[in-house]
């Protein structure tokens, strides 16, 4: 009882010491005395209580898992352990009053110091943050009165651009330097602050706080914020959101009524259902440096075959001269199935077909998928002279593409739509294969460079074959969907290839490969349709539509370019 109060007394004139002007000299948390002292009585407690507890029930865990020990050996140890633990349960209990009490006044001197100590850090940095600044800009005057002294003395124009070139050159060293120094003031502070986290931490036996976890990340993220940097990252999101607010605000002006209520929401996402399919599966392609032209037309070709399969009654389109059948017969299950199967073993063809060009052959995956865009192109209006399926059985589209109503809200009608639950599923199966297999591992590394994962053993063709593969399932999957929103024909999915990618470079996706999440990707298609939808909403003539889209398009693009640049 004396040494805490005593501490508690040392701790009382310390901090009236601290909020004094005196001089601060502490280099670093673990150094002060007073601090260390709480720690060791506080290990003290810990040794015979919380943490010999956690080891003795390690020492269980290890004797259940040892196969050397015999079963009555192992039940004897078991045993011992659990009296043990018994008895340092005893004196955990005994001594828990002193250890909250010791803990909250180790953390409230912990506090004082630290607020004293990042206090210091801070100043010092800023104070080096100024002097780099002021030195960068006398190194860049002096590279430029330099530069021109030399410029007016040189003879030929190859020795002015000569002294360009080594002006650019000089500026860029001297802006590196001041940039890594000032990185360096940037960690001190984060530094001094993880330091001052990590020691209540320890007070605390290694227990969290939400709010210090909170508090780091954010003056972490302000510690490193730079502006241009976050329009780099941000300008185009910050654009969209801007946009999206203007048309929730200009809408019911405009006597369009409120756009941002349940039913247009849940319209969006049901239009983005299907467009997932085919974004996740050309984001795969994008992924490994490619790309992906006959998404469209396969697309066409599943929801074609889909149709005249879940058509009721007798089809009104013959294939190539064969037909027309009436499935109408079969068992709905088996229809479901079919309609379902044979798209995606069709669209898995042709995609396998192009992968291996791309694979074996080393075609590039524009060329190799836009041949194999012509021959379904071709294939299609052959067959079926272009005519449409036709709806398909309405029960049938209730079942799969219809909507569950889930009340009325307002005097509205709110309806989820089905379509949903499959874009949903193929999000979570995408993200688990792209952040917890192998597979998705081996395609960042060949994104990144395909030469140096074949170095380090991945088979690239295997990885480039299954990632078509993956395509092809994604884009039948989808057609299979997409004939219960349309009716199919030849000219089904019209354009969506460039849908596609153009959402995988709103979501974040390098056209270079190598770089790109499964959120990004599902932003991007949301964000995509929700900018189409909004257009519409608002009567905007299509052919603006288009060019917003095109704006949208090059802006991400010009942001991954830019990016790249900066990182070389």
């Amino acid at each position: 009882m004396e040494r805490k109060e005593n501490l508690a007394e040392l701790a009382a004139r310390r901090i009236e010491e601290l909020c004094s002007n005196q001089e601060f000299k502490l280099d670093s948390l673990e150094d002060d005395e007073l601090l260390q002292k709480y720690q060791s009585r506080l290990a003290e407690i810990r040794k015979e209580g919380s943490d010999r507890i956690a080891e003795l029930r390690q020492s269980i865990a290890a004797a259940q898992k040892n196969k050397m020990l015999e079963d009555n050996e192992r039940r004897n140890f078991i045993i011992d352990c659990r009296n043990q633990i018994a008895v340092a349960k005893e004196f955990a209990a005994a001594h828990a009053a002193e250890e909250r009490r010791l803990i909250k006044d180790a953390l409230f001197y912990a506090d004082a110091l630290a607020r004293k100590y990042t206090g210091k850090v801070n100043a010092s940095a800023d104070a080096r943050a100024v002097e780099l600044q002021a030195a960068y800009e006398d190194r860049l005057r002096e590279i430029r009165a330099e530069s021109t002294e030399r410029f007016t003395t040189a003879a030929t124009k190859a020795e002015q651009e000569t002294i360009r070139y080594e002006c650019k050159t000089a500026s860029y060293e001297a802006k590196l330097r001041y940039q890594t120094e000032l990185n360096r003031c940037s960690d001190a502070k984060k530094l001094a602050l993880a330091e001052r986290i990590q020691e209540n931490r320890a007070i605390r036996n290694g227990r969290t706080n939400l709010a210090e976890d909170l508090e780091f990340r954010i003056k972490s993220y302000l510690y490193d914020f730079r502006l241009s940097k976050f329009l780099l990252d941000c300008g185009p999101n910050l654009a969209i959101l801007v946009f999206f607010a203007a048309c929730i605000i200009i809408a019911p002006l405009n006597g369009s009524g409120n756009l941002l209520s349940l039913p247009n929401i849940f319209t969006i996402l049901e239009i983005s259902s299907t467009n997932m399919f085919y974004a996740l599966g050309a984001a795969g392609i994008i992924l490994i440096a490619g790309t992906d032209l006959s998404l469209g037309r396969m697309v066409a070709m599943g929801s074609v075959i889909a149709g005249i399969i879940l058509h009721p009654g007798t089809n009104i389109v013959s294939v190539f001269g064969l037909g027309p059948w009436d499935f109408s017969p079969l068992a709905t299950g088996l229809r479901l199935l079919l309609a379902l199967c044979l798209p995606v073993c069709f669209c898995t063809l042709f995609s396998a077909a192009s992968g291996f060009c791309s694979a074996k052959l080393h075609i590039h995956p524009f060329i190799s998928t836009l041949s194999t865009q012509l021959v379904i192109y071709g294939l299609l209006f052959f067959g079926t002279e272009g005519s449409a399926v036709g709806s398909i059985d309405s029960s049938l589209k209730d079942l799969i593409g219809g909507r569950w109503v889930l009340g009325i809200v307002n005097g509205e009608l709110i309806t989820f739509p089905k379509l949903i639950i499959p874009a949903a599923g193929i999000i979570l199966a995408t993200w688990f294969i792209w952040n917890k297999t192998t597979f998705g591992k081996n395609l960042y590394a060949v994104g990144g460079n395909a030469q140096a994962a074949e170095v380090c053993g991945i088979n690239v063709f295997a990885v480039t074959m299954g990632v078509f593969i993956m395509a092809g399932i994604y884009y039948g999957c989808g057609s299979f969907l997409e004939a219960f929103r349309s009716n199919a024909s030849a000219g089904t999915g019209q354009g969506y290839e460039l849908n596609a990618i153009a959402a995988c470079v709103v979501g974040g996706m390098s056209l270079n490969g190598g770089r790109g999440k499964v959120s990004g990707v599902v932003g991007g298609v949301i964000t995509f349709n929700a900018l189409t939808y909004c257009l519409t909403f608002l009567h905007i003539d299509t052919n603006l539509q288009f060019v917003c889209r095109g704006l949208l398009i090059i802006t991400a693009v010009a942001q991954d370019s830019i990016k790249n640049m900066k990182r070389l």
